[in-house]
């Protein structure tokens, strides 16, 4: 064969190579349905069911991954959430189907797939229903442990030379059991460790405008710190009145040991003016944290400030993804915690996460399908604290939401 026979024979290998070559995940063996809110309802959950699409493919082109959303007016809008929900079941190789957030109408559609097809597995994140409600359905439902950190984020302000502790909240999220019994664990918590509790009322950002809310708190700040002292954390179970608490403390002093929902993104960006759009859209959650550490030193609240060093709403779409899948390959098992953690830790190298089973206020009893987890917080200019490997005392999870 002569030369230009031979270069002829190796571009026709290559065109058939480029337009015929399928990619590694082609032909998946089973199929992982994933519901998350769309961007307008945060980028974070969404950004971790598009981690598990670069990772295993879309179902669409023989991957592994079939992404749907719920509607962003999803409580007006349950019908929507049962429906699509029960769609994913007309798939005959659906075998894991994960819901972040589990919004109104999440146990309904479940509940529709397990009529139609009881051998696909269940995954909730954060469900907004009750754990009751949700299990009856779900295999398992995962949501941040307020009740640890009842404990726990108390301890860390103590970590760091807090004497007192401001909880700023409003009636209706105090009308949550959930929240309100973190309210009350954070009470006792700050009473066993030295800490002079504080409750503060703030504007409800549903009942007012939003930069009404932001600026009253902007404007307290200062009162509070005075009247407190400088060695005073502050914690807040709102995300707008977040915000304006950040750059308050950065300037005049006192502590943030970490958001409701804890993430680099939650607050800092937007108030200390940090461009993260292209680390964002990598998922590039090292990249982000050292940004906003270094704009958190500038600003002063080196040792002070806080948060989770990756995003609980990324970290949890793709853990519970590849927790699913893991289960059906045969490699984890459901009932395991320290499998599903496995899942968690792939997704944020560095940090360490710990897990529980939520336990009734009233009688003390666990309940294995309901887990609870949370994130070692990562304080500015110091590092991980390292809450997760602390006992929380069994004496705060029988801490109830009425007092």
């Amino acid at each position: 064969m002569d030369m230009n026979a031979r270069k002829f024979k190796y571009l026709i290998l290559a065109f058939v190579l480029m337009f015929c070559a399928v990619p590694a995940w082609a032909d998946a063996e089973f199929h992982i349905g994933i519901m998350t809110g769309t961007a307008a309802q945060g980028d974070d959950d969404l950004k971790g069911a598009e981690r598990l699409i670069s990772e295993y493919g879309d179902s669409a082109s023989g991957g592994m991954i079939k992404h749907v959303f719920f509607s962003d007016y999803f409580m007006n809008d349950i019908e929507t959430t049962i429906n699509v929900l029960a769609d994913l079941a007309n798939d005959p190789k659906m075998k894991v189907v994960v819901v972040n957030q589990g919004v109104p109408g999440t146990a309904a559609g479940l509940r529709r797939i397990r009529e139609k097809r009881p051998d696909i597995l269940l995954l909730v994140g954060e469900s907004h229903e009750d754990p009751d409600v949700i299990t009856k359905v779900a295999d398992i439902a995962v949501n941040a442990d307020h009740i640890a950190r009842g404990y726990l984020i108390p301890l860390g302000a103590r970590m760091l030379g807090a004497t007192s502790f401001v909880h700023i909240s409003f009636p209706r999220h105090m009308s949550y059991e959930i929240l309100a019994r973190r309210r009350f664990i954070m009470e006792e918590a700050c009473k066993d460790l030295g800490l002079d509790f504080v409750f503060e009322n703030a504007p409800d950002p549903t009942e007012v405008d939003i930069a009404v809310a932001q600026q009253f708190i902007y404007d307290e700040l200062p009162k509070w710190l005075s009247k407190y002292g400088k060695n005073t954390a502050f914690f807040c179970t709102n995300d707008a009145h977040t915000e304006p608490l950040l750059i308050r403390i950065a300037e005049l002093g006192g502590y943030f040991i970490e958001a409701d929902l804890p993430s680099p993104l939650m607050g800092y960006p937007g108030e200390l003016g940090i461009n993260i759009a292209k680390e964002q859209e990598q998922n590039d959650w090292e990249a982000i944290l050292e940004k906003v550490e270094a704009t958190v030193l500038k600003a002063g609240g080196g040792g002070r400030m806080g948060t989770w060093a990756y995003s609980y709403g990324y970290t949890q779409s793709a853990a519970l993804g590849e927790f699913g899948k893991r289960i059906i390959e045969g490699s984890a098992k459901l009932e395991s915690l320290q499998d599903m953690l496995d899942c968690y830790n792939k997704y944020t190298p560095g940090a360490k996460w710990n897990a529980s089973l939520y336990a009734d206020a009233d009688t003390g009893e666990r309940n294995d399908k309901f887990r609870l987890v949370y994130e070692d917080t990562y304080i500015f200019g110091k590092g991980y604290l390292g809450l997760t490997d602390i006992e929380v005392p069994e004496k705060y999870f029988a801490i109830g939401g009425k007092q």
